[in-house]
Formats: structure tokens, sequence, C-alpha cells
């Protein structure tokens, strides 16, 4: 009987099927429970993109044109790369999460129990995905408000911001696997910092590429965030004429989906994998 009861209380390292499910399901309604009463996480998420918003969208649009634009507004064009900075604040988001779990011992105390490991970064990666998505819809709203509107079809409109979505969750696995790699909250706001500000402005979130240097662009256009931007004007009919460019910028949609596939696919097994480091620690 004791050995019985000793096996049934060893956590399960690699627990699949319904009860792996199940544990999902558990530990992502916790998370989102404790969403709930911190509301400021939301807030965090969406601060920044509405202020960009209305600065970039409202108040300057009136003094910032598109070369060869064919016609799309300054506002129209800036939104795809306000939505993606979204993702990009994920990032500080999901690492501050994880790294305050295990500085609080919360993990050790999931791994007592009978559950799947990969569960615990799991949920925390799902229920992260709410506020991103919260953050969308706020958005949206406010760039309506400014006058935004998209030229394509509800198909076409609504793969882009499943796109969005795709490459905040492919963020969250990178913040994840960050907080676990630092642990240190001022370095981690640090690095997250630094992240979203040269991600954002070293691609074609808020302007053209057509003015920059020939090394420049072509380093710019690689940019992950570049494509998935372009690709969302694509999308939502709000790309302007094209101006050729490297492959990124000539099928950003093919491109965008390819990167933000491979990413998601390489930054789970690696944090996954480090998460079993971390925990032992």
């Amino acid at each position: 009987m004791s050995g019985v009861t000793a096996s049934a209380a060893r956590p399960r390292a690699g627990a699949g099927g319904s009860a792996g499910i199940g544990d999902v399901l558990a530990l992502t309604g916790r998370h989102l429970r404790h969403l709930r009463r911190t509301p400021e996480k939301l807030i965090a998420v969406a601060l920044t993109p509405v202020a960009m918003v209305v600065i970039l969208g409202y108040l300057f649009a009136s003094v910032i044109t598109i070369k060869d634009s064919g016609g799309v507004e300054y506002h129209d064009y800036v939104m795809a790369g306000v939505f993606a900075q979204i993702g990009l604040t994920c990032v500080g988001i999901t690492a501050l999460g994880v790294a305050s779990d295990l500085g609080k011992g919360l993990i050790d105390r999931f791994r007592s129990l009978p559950m799947a490991r990969s569960s615990v970064l799991v949920s925390h990666t799902a229920a992260d995905l709410v506020p991103a998505a919260v953050s969308m819809v706020a958005v949206a709203g406010i760039g309506l408000l400014v006058g935004w509107r998209t030229d394509a079809g509800v198909l076409s409109v609504a793969g882009g911001f499943a796109l969005l979505l795709a490459f905040a969750y492919a963020m969250l696995w990178l913040g994840a696997l960050l907080g676990m790699v630092l642990r240190n909250m001022e370095a981690i706001n640090g690095i997250s910092a630094l992240t979203l500000v040269i991600l954002s402005f070293m691609s074609n979130s808020f302007m053209p590429l057509s003015g920059l240097p020939g090394w420049l662009r072509t380093v710019v256009e690689w940019n992950p965030v570049s494509s998935v931007s372009e690709a969302c004007r694509v999308l939502w009919g709000n790309a302007p004429a094209s101006s050729g460019g490297s492959l990124p910028m000539q099928h950003p949609v093919l491109v965008s989906v390819i990167t933000v596939a491979a990413l998601i696919a390489v930054l789970i097994p690696v944090a996954l994998r480090t998460f079993r480091t971390a925990a032992a620690r």
C-alpha cells in the first residue's frame, strides 16, 4: 500500500490526454481569477498601444503623409504596427509573472502535486493571451474613433487578427523563457523594455522603409514585426502601393505565418526544457 501511495503522490513529469488538459484548464482558471483581482495587468498591456494610437493615429496623422501611399491614410497604415506592439508588450508581462512564481516558491508547490509539469507554463501563456486579446479590442475601438477603417472582407480581416494573436502567443513563450533565465525583476523590466523599443522602431510599424539606407532597410525588413505588420495591412486592405524590397515585404503574409509558426515551434520546447531546470533550482 505504501508503494502505491508514494507513486500516486509523485508529480507526473509529462502526463497527457484528458488529465493534462484538466491540469491546464484548472491552472488557467486560477490565473484568470487572479487577473480579475489585478486589473492593472490589463492596463499595463493596453496602455502603450492605446497611447500610440492616440498620438500617432490622431495627433500626428494630419502632418505625416506616406509617399506612394495609393490613397492609404497614415492612421490606417500605423494601426497594424500598434497591434503588433501589443505582442511585444506581452514579453515583459509573462516574464514578470513566471519570475514571480519561481521566486515565491509557487512552482515548487505545483511540482509537489500529481500534475503535468508542462501545464504550468501552458496555462500561464494561455491566461496571458486574454489580456492581449482584450487590449486588441480596446485598440481597435480607439482606432475606429480616430478614423481607422479596413477595406477587405470579413475573413481577411479575421485572418489578420488571428495572425496577431499567434504572434502574441509566440511572444508570451519568449517572455516565459526570459523570466526563467533572468528571474530578476529589474533585469526583466530593462530587457523587455529594450525589446519593445528596438523591435518596434526597427521595423515598418510606424513609418515606411523607403527612406532607409539599403543595408539597414534589409535588416528592418527581416524583423518579424515588419512582416507581421505588413501582412496585417495587406489582409485589412491598408497596405500602401508596393515599392519592392526583400522577400518579407514581397510576400508578407506567407513569411509572417512561417516565421510565427517557427517561433512557436522553437520557443515552446526550449521553454519547457528550461522550466524543468529552473524549477529544480
